[in-house]
């Protein structure tokens, strides 16, 4: 008696088929998308490019020529007028201005933000919590005439220090904010740990939470630096002398009772926007992940 072995047919699968033109599963060319970025590209480019070419421009046949075409002969007079007409000065103060804020306010907001994440608890921090969240629905504008009054008061009127203090106190409450919703984040475990091995709260917050929250961190000092940098409410109220304006504040002097030195405020525009560049490339990726995770949590 002998046995065979066969061996089992084989399964044959049939070759998917193929979807039939107008299905939902061929992938169709969005013409309205690509039309509507090209025009918000240019909306975004023209502008740009017209600042750049109307800094290159002479005042003397600025409204002669034609706004969009590149000046036939370049000059670089319009960033000349600008540098002899104190804008080192201006740039000077810009830079007191917001870092006598932004790092006073990051470090003030962290060190809240982990008193209210760790003490949690207590009635105190959820009290100041709160009042941390209702300083977000206070708007600069409504507050500008007691802020006025206080600085005549305190004797800070035409100062740096008045554009300083109130500046760290609106910086504080998104600081806050944002920083409390990473420390949330940190595991518990690592502060038992630094807790078991005898480090204080004040060794644990700057050795444990403040490496951990460091996207954070540049995340509010990137987002509170361009905001102040930016600020022309409070210099135009709270200073007075030329020489405590800030860069936005300085754009103004180029112009006259009778004329406009268009190309002189344009390059005066581009050489305030090139430290603000430089700082959103430096901490770009930081700012949008740290402001989507601190929304969203």
């Amino acid at each position: 008696m002998s046995l065979t072995l066969t061996k089992p047919p084989r399964r044959t699968t049939p070759p998917p088929a193929r979807p039939r033109r107008g299905s939902p599963a061929v992938q169709r060319r969005n013409w309205f998308g690509g039309f509507a970025s090209f025009v918000w590209l240019a909306i975004i480019v023209i502008p740009i490019y017209w600042v750049l070419i109307t800094s290159f421009k002479v005042q003397s046949t600025y409204y002669a020529s034609n706004p969009i075409l590149p000046p036939g002969d370049p000059s670089l007079d319009a960033y000349r007028f600008v540098l002899e007409s104190g804008f080192v000065t201006y740039f000077v103060n810009s830079v007191i201005a917001t870092a006598g804020a932004v790092v006073p306010a990051v470090v003030v907001s962290f060190m809240a933000a982990y008193a209210i994440v760790r003490g949690w608890r207590l009635r105190f921090l959820r009290f100041a919590n709160g009042l941390f969240l209702m300083g977000l629905a206070i708007p600069l504008q409504a507050t500008v005439i007691p802020i006025y009054l206080i600085t005549i008061r305190m004797q800070l009127y035409d100062s740096l220090l008045a554009l300083i203090l109130p500046s760290i106190a609106f910086a504080i409450p998104l600081s806050v904010l944002v920083l409390a919703n990473f420390i949330r984040d940190v595991p518990k475990e690592l502060f038992e740990a630094m807790r078991i091995d005898g480090a204080t709260e004040w060794a644990t917050m700057w050795r444990l939470a403040a490496p951990l929250t460091r996207p954070a961190i540049l995340t509010v000092t990137v987002y509170n630096a361009l905001n102040i940098w930016n600020g022309f409410l409070l210099p135009l109220v709270l200073t007075q002398s030329p020489d405590k304006r800030t860069l936005p504040l300085a754009l103004s002097t180029f112009q006259g009772q009778y004329s406009v030195n268009v190309p002189a405020i344009v390059a005066a525009v581009v050489l305030t926007t090139l430290p603000i560049l430089a700082l959103y490339i430096f901490g770009r990726r930081q700012l949008l992940s740290g402001l989507a995770a601190g929304f969203s949590r």
